[in-house]
């Protein structure tokens, strides 16, 4: 597994991750888990500054999006 970051906020219906400054980010269709390996969704989008860039995660289920923040998340 690799390591995605850490859900820093949600907007548009999205978790926005921030990856780590030594990581490398997460491709866009990756599949998201978090620490106890259950399905969160998958990776979306990449942005931001290159040196520490943000990942957008579309979940599996809308309703647990708010709970994710502060979340460290990992790439299948």
């Amino acid at each position: 597994m690799k390591r995605v970051g850490e859900v820093v906020r949600t907007a548009q219906g999205l978790a926005v991750v921030r990856v780590p400054e030594d990581a490398e980010p997460a491709h866009v269709g990756s599949e998201v888990v978090d620490e106890s390996l259950s399905t969160v969704g998958r990776v979306v989008d990449v942005f931001g500054p290159v040196e520490r860039p943000y990942v957008a995660v579309s979940p599996t289920d809308r309703s647990r999006l708010t709970g994710l923040l502060g979340t460290k998340l990992y790439a299948r």
